[in-house]
């Protein structure tokens, strides 16, 4: 194979883990602005202040993401459709109690976490140390975000 098909393989292969971050993240931001809206109970202060957090990092990871697909010459998702395809989470269901919410968010970070570590491993086999660098730092904030839920369900 010829250095530029080697690329171009290499650059598919990490737009596609990259456009699954990107379409989880999408995704994840809905649907903590779910949750930020319609969490109910004795945790509401808590845990609708620690939503709109976690869906303004969303955002941030989103663009990140895109940026980091466009910078090495990838195209990222763009639409709720490809969102929804690309996706290794699931939307809200509807009614969920405080501590549902909680553990679906736990559930997705592990999810989300799992695929970075693929990610994280793919860049680094192709040298691609600043897609790496990204992946790490996103697994390492879910890693802290997951020991805080887990804090707050007492487990």
């Amino acid at each position: 194979m010829s250095n530029v098909t080697t690329e171009m393989q290499t650059t598919n292969e990490l737009t596609s883990v990259l456009n699954t971050q990107l379409a989880n993240w999408s995704l994840l931001g809905v649907k903590l602005h779910n949750y930020h809206w319609f969490v109910k109970g004795p945790q509401f202060f808590t845990l609708h202040a620690k939503f709109e957090e976690l869906y303004n990092l969303a955002a941030d990871y989103v663009d990140e993401i895109a940026e980091r697909i466009l910078a090495i010459g990838g195209k990222p998702a763009a639409t709720m459709t490809e969102y929804l395809k690309l996706a290794t989470i699931q939307e809200a269901t509807g009614e969920n109690s405080a501590e549902q919410m909680v553990e679906a968010l736990v559930s997705d970070f592990n999810t989300i976490i799992e695929g970075l570590s693929a990610g994280i491993e793919l860049a680094g086999e192709h040298g691609d140390d600043p897609t790496a660098d990204l992946m790490i730092g996103i697994k390492t904030e879910l890693e802290k975000q997951n020991w805080m839920f887990s804090a707050f369900l007492g487990k």
